[in-house]
């Protein structure tokens, strides 16, 4: 019974972890489809910035994106009786791949460098500061107001432009604004990530003065519906006293040093 205790407290079965994965995860998700357009917006970023998995499968992505494309478009020039126009537009999604690669070549000098000579580079998960021309929008000034409205925008709007001048093709300008998408969930989750560790560190603040009031049994039951908790039953002192201890545990900084962001590791 007491190794079964002893275990509880690590299965990871409670929502807050799950939150936790799922935001993990479409990060991740989100990182693979927008690294091929942010090595374009972003030429600075640092060297680690992408996540080896990231670079790997936006690697994968860009190498067989085209080949699927290639495929659909020769099954339906396959089909009998229907007659495919000609894509319109100067440049495809092979055209992208290949500026991928091509700037991935190029990336990988500098960033071999920065790795090398470390004093050159003052933060390596930096994403580096947006294109010049962004500085001129309203609003840009601000950080994440850029990352989170100002790039996407320039990226979905751009792309319909082009490929209405007629110099993206539709597969391509679709990717474009897939990414852009993509683009604001990611920024969304880092930024976030952060004002929740702030959260947590205020909701800390207004929750020490109930916890304390709870362990010397004067909490009222206002006080414990703000952090959750039910009302404390009449039990013997040392079963309430042991209850609140343990509650205590749980509301300490200690506690929540595994939600801090990478940015404030």
């Amino acid at each position: 019974m007491q190794e079964m205790q002893q275990q509880q407290p690590q299965m990871p079965t409670n929502l807050e972890q799950l939150h936790r994965i799922a935001i993990n995860l479409v990060e991740f998700v989100c990182s693979i489809i927008t690294m091929p357009v942010e090595i374009i917006i972003r030429w600075q970023y640092g060297t680690r910035y992408f996540p080896i998995p990231v670079v790997f499968l936006s690697t994968m992505l860009m190498l067989f994106l085209p080949l699927f494309a290639a495929t659909a478009d020769s099954v339906s020039r396959m089909i009998p009786f229907h007659v495919v126009p000609p894509t319109p537009g100067m440049f495809g999604i092979g055209s992208f791949s290949g500026l991928y690669f091509f700037l991935s070549f190029l990336h990988g000098f500098r960033i071999w460098r920065r790795m090398i000579y470390m004093h050159l580079e003052e933060h390596s998960r930096w994403e580096g500061p947006p294109l010049p021309f962004l500085y001129l929008v309203p609003g840009s000034r601000s950080h994440w107001v850029t990352r989170i409205v100002i790039e996407p925008l320039f990226l979905f709007f751009g792309s319909i432009l082009l490929e209405h001048a007629f110099i993206f093709q539709p597969g391509l300008a679709t990717y474009i604004r897939v990414a852009a998408i993509a683009l604001v969930f990611k920024n969304f989750i880092v930024w976030y990530r952060v004002w929740e560790f702030m959260r947590d560190q205020a909701d800390m603040i207004t929750q020490a003065p109930i916890v304390a009031n709870l362990m010397q049994n004067k909490a009222t039951d206002q006080d414990l519906a703000k952090i959750h908790v039910a009302t404390f039953p009449k039990a013997p002192p040392d079963l309430r006293a042991g209850a609140a201890s343990r509650i205590a545990q749980v509301f300490s900084p200690a506690t929540s040093e595994t939600n801090q962001p990478k940015e404030a590791l």
